[in-house]
Formats: C-alpha cells, structure tokens, sequence
C-alpha cells in the first residue's frame, strides 16, 4: 500500500495543468450507453474512478480504447452492450457506478445494480433516483443488495420534483428522460457545471434540454432511439483546481494552474479572496499570488453556486494558518469532518459542534503520521503537511488516487518535497 511522505515546503512556485474533471467525467462516460455511435472523450483524467467505471462498461460488453498509456482521450463503443447488471465487486468501490441506472433501464428496460458504495461522508441515499424512475414507469425491488428495476412499457416523461437537490440523481434522471417517451421536466435539479455538460452534450446530440444551467430542466425524449454524439473535452476539474489555489495560499506561493475555469470557481474565489489572497485569471489559467496574512472566514457549504462540500476539508486546513478564529459549517454531509481529528494530531486547534466546527488560527502544525479518511480530506492532510515541522506520512491515499490525477508529481514540480512510498 503506497503513502505519501511530505517535508515542509518553504514556498512553491510555479504552473500546474488541472485535469479533466471526474466528476464530470464520469456521468459522460455513462452517457456513452445512449449512443448508437463510437464517442471519442478528451481531457480524461487518470484516476482511479474513471478507471472503476471503464472496467464497469467492458463488463457490461462496451469497448474502449487503451488508456494505460498515458493519454487522456478514449473511445469507447457500447453498440455491443448486452449485460445489465452492475454487480456489487466493482460498484462497492464507488459511489458514482450508480449512473448507470438510468441509461440502462431507458435502453433496455431492465437491469440490475449493486446498491453504491464510495467515501464514508454520510448518508447519500440513491431513494431520489429510484423514486424519479418509478415516476416515469419503471417498477423497482431491492433484493440481495441490488436494485432490480423494470420498465415493460418503456420510461415515460412526466413532472419530477426533488425534494432535495441531487446532482448524481439529476445526471441519472436526464440520462433516462433522454431516450423516454415524451417531455420529462426536473424540478429543484442541480446546476453544477459537472451537471450543465451533460444537458448540453445531449442537446448537441438531439436531445433536446431546456433551462440547462436552471433549476428547472425539460427533457425531451427521443421514445427509445439512440443518440449520435460527437467528440467532445471534459470540462477542467474545478475542486483539483481549488485545492491548488489553497496549496498556494497556505505556502504564501504564487501558482498559475492552466487549463482552468475561474467562472466554475466563483464562491471558492470570493472566500480566498476574503481571507486576503489576490487571485488574477484569465480564460484559461487562474493565479494565485503571495498574501503576508490570511484572514480568519466564515464558511457554509452549499450546492451549487454556493461554497462546495468537496472544498470544505482543504479550506479548514487553510484556516489552521489564519488569523484570528474561522467557523466552517458543513450543511451537505453529517459525516465530512472526519479529517478533524487528523489535523488535530498535527497540532491544529479545532472544536466541532454539530455540522459546525470552529478553528482557531495561527497554530503551529507538526509532522506526523496522518490517515487519509476520505477523497478530499487526504488532500487537506496534504496541504498541511506543506507547511508542519518536519515530517508528514499520509497514509491510505487510495482515496486521493480517486479523484486527483497525479497530485504528488504536480505537487513536485512547483518546488513541493513530497514522495509516493511503499509501507
């Protein structure tokens, strides 16, 4: 099992190219199952779970194109897709294999899926999703763990309101309101750009989408046809991007990350922003520069355009370095402040209460052995181990290799002393 060892950095300096976004990436290769044509995708990410879902579609009858070898486009074919079942040894390891639910059940009219493991953050129950299909026809049992589910006429179009906003549930739900009969419109659905990508890939591909970007989302089915879809770039990963730009303000370095989108970044701008961090960009690259002083913040995560739950560990980190007291409240998942007690055994002063977890700044953090308890909370334990006395060990970085595409060897490169080891 590998680990990262991390020795302080003094400042870092230099430019870092930001991956394809993965959680973008992964509801598109689902897509790729309501295409009648071979879809090239660009700007992949190399990462464990875009990986796991591959593997899922080859499973499934897909092809697709090496990518072992370094690139980040593949091709991928489902035309000769003939399994429906999504079993429980590859969808165990992650969260996201849920996505192929409703592509599945719109093409086939049947399938089985494993119900979804992933990062221990708290509950994330799929009842959204599975609630929207039997909306739109589809007759659904949960036995031995999987979720048995049937459509004998088809997936009709109709009025779906989410009681809460889901982005994994909305990306599954116009995936299968694609290819239903009739108009399916969403209500309360998730604006994230991961989200927006896929509404108008579809719509490019003749599926016609209204108020992409909005709240409330009308699909047009295409009654069981098969899409064409063209080649098309994942949009750049806006939490790899803000995890950087915290890298820079928490060593008081100046970083330029390329291939950037600053306008998917609004909330997570405003508040470095706030803390005194000056940030300049441009349609492609976003800087951060040197700030003497990071003021104390208050933080309250949300959906989107509000401050996102994936950047609340790396920002708690940042606020260990802060002057004066920071409050960070977590609205999203009862469970994402386990990296607290890591980042108190480096030393950090931390109180939670509830969702909420106050931190007073200025401390001086110490190299240790650390253990990585989920995605984004391994990157916070980086970022502190950036800026601790002496030593940092994280261990159990199988949960960084999901979502961050060779961050230690980015890291390297701006002047970081960080090394990938064996235990």
């Amino acid at each position: 099992m590998n680990y990262l060892q991390i020795n302080r950095a003094n400042t870092l300096n230099g430019n870092i190219k930001i991956s394809g976004a993965k959680n973008a990436a992964l509801p598109l290769i689902a897509m790729t199952i309501l295409a009648k044509n071979r879809v090239d995708i660009k700007n992949l990410p190399h990462v464990v779970d875009i990986k796991t879902l591959l593997k899922l579609l080859s499973n499934l009858g897909a092809s697709c194109s090496d990518f072992s070898n370094g690139s980040d486009i593949i091709s991928i074919s489902t035309s000769a897709l003939h399994e429906t079942k999504a079993t429980y040894d590859i969808v165990r390891t992650m969260r996201a294999s849920i996505l192929v639910l409703g592509p599945i059940l719109a093409r086939f009219g049947h399938c089985e899926v494993s119900l979804p493991g992933g990062c221990a953050i708290g509950q994330r129950p799929v009842d959204l999703h599975l609630k929207a299909l039997e909306q739109m026809g589809a007759v659904i049992n949960i036995e031995a763990g999987y979720i048995h589910a049937t459509a004998p006429d088809g997936l009709k179009g109709c009025q779906i309101i989410f009681d809460k906003i889901t982005v994994t549930g909305t990306a599954n739900i116009v995936m299968a309101a694609a290819l239903a009969k009739g108009i399916t419109t969403i209500t309360n659905a998730a604006r994230e750009p991961e989200v927006v990508q896929l509404c108008e890939i579809l719509n490019a591909s003749g599926v016609k989408i209204d108020g992409i970007s909005t709240g409330v989302l009308t699909i047009h089915g295409t009654d069981g046809k098969l899409v064409d879809i063209a080649e098309f770039s994942v949009i750049p990963d806006r939490i790899e991007a803000g995890t950087y730009l915290c890298a820079g303000a928490i060593t008081n370095s100046e970083l330029t990350l390329e291939n950037a989108n600053h306008k998917h970044l609004g909330a997570v701008i405003a508040k470095l922003e706030e803390m005194g961090n000056k940030i300049s960009f441009t349609d492609t690259t976003i800087t951060i520069h040197p700030s003497k002083v990071q003021k104390h913040v208050k933080i309250v995560t949300q959906e989107y355009p509000g401050f996102p739950t994936d950047m609340q560990a790396q920002f708690l980190a940042l606020t260990t370095q802060a002057d004066g007291t920071s409050i960070i409240e977590e609205r999203l998942f009862e469970n994402r402040f386990m990296h607290v007690s890591e980042l108190q055994r480096m030393g950090a002063d931390i109180s939670l209460s509830g969702h909420t977890a106050t931190i007073v700044g200025g401390t001086k953090l110490s190299g240790t052995d650390v253990m990585a308890t989920d995605l984004r909370a391994s990157s916070a334990l980086v970022l502190a181990g950036l800026i601790a006395d002496g030593v940092t060990n994280v261990h159990r970085i199988y949960h960084l290799d999901r979502g961050y595409d060779s961050l230690e060897v980015k890291l390297q490169n701006v002047g970081a002393d960080i090394k990938r080891l064996n235990e």
